[in-house]
């Protein structure tokens, strides 16, 4: 059930919105037990593929619905975990996306997302702020840059990416001999790329937010590595 139902939906034979026959029905059309149905429809809801309501109403039954962007960088999330791709590959994955992020978002955002940018940076000036907390207003930055693109798939593939990299950054982060020498770099870093952004300067933008990345990992890696030896 589960290929036929995303064959007819790439084959634009089911739509957001349209109903699949009932339990029975279904179990009859592809000749499978309905425990089986009962399954596969578990999995496609987990999935967000689908929503199922009980009842006769005009909103019951099992119906096509949009993936949310929640479910998919869930997903995305659980599969990089899993198929434990090597951290180089995901720090160019994340170069590959942010390059294009931030470059779209030097033309696209808007008053209101250059305001969010620089309340995020506001708050990884406070000087109390431990590196888990910049970690968190870190991942907060890069995302609000990503959603600012106005490239829903880009976001939602740079989220799932940069949260699947959050816990290898923060014990990184706890590593570090000077935290503050890097939060005072860090925050440098993060000033030049936003007022790129603002400025509208996608080139530049791309360049420093590659380098930001580069600098970070290296430097933080290098301290893992001395913490070790």
């Amino acid at each position: 059930m589960l290929e036929r139902v995303e064959q007819a939906i790439a084959a634009g034979k089911l739509r957001v919105g349209d109903k699949l026959p009932a339990e029975r029905e279904l179990a009859n059309m592809l000749g499978v037990s309905r425990a089986s149905i009962r399954e596969a429809v578990r999995i496609l809801e987990a999935q967000g593929v689908i929503t199922s309501q009980v009842g006769n109403g005009p909103g019951s039954g099992t119906v096509i619905t949009a993936m949310s962007s929640d479910a998919l960088t869930r997903i995305l999330r659980l599969h990089v975990a899993l198929a434990r791709f090597p951290f180089t590959d995901l720090v160019e994955a994340r170069i590959t996306l942010e390059r294009s992020s931030v470059a779209l978002a030097a033309h696209h955002a808007t008053d209101q997302q250059h305001d969010r940018l620089a309340g995020l940076l506001s708050a990884m000036d406070d000087p109390t702020v431990t590196p888990e907390m910049f970690n968190d207003l870190d991942t907060e930055f890069h995302v609000a840059i990503a959603e600012a693109s106005g490239n829903q798939l880009v976001c939602d593939l740079t989220v799932a990416i940069r949260n699947s990299l959050r816990a290898p950054l923060l014990t990184a982060l706890q590593q570090v001999a000077d935290w503050g020498a890097l939060a005072v770099t860090l925050r440098a870093e993060h000033r030049e790329l936003f007022n790129a952004v603002r400025r509208g300067e996608s080139s530049r933008a791309a360049d420093l937010v590659e380098a930001h990345i580069r600098a970070s990992y290296q430097s933080l890696l290098q301290d893992m590595e001395e913490t070790r030896t």
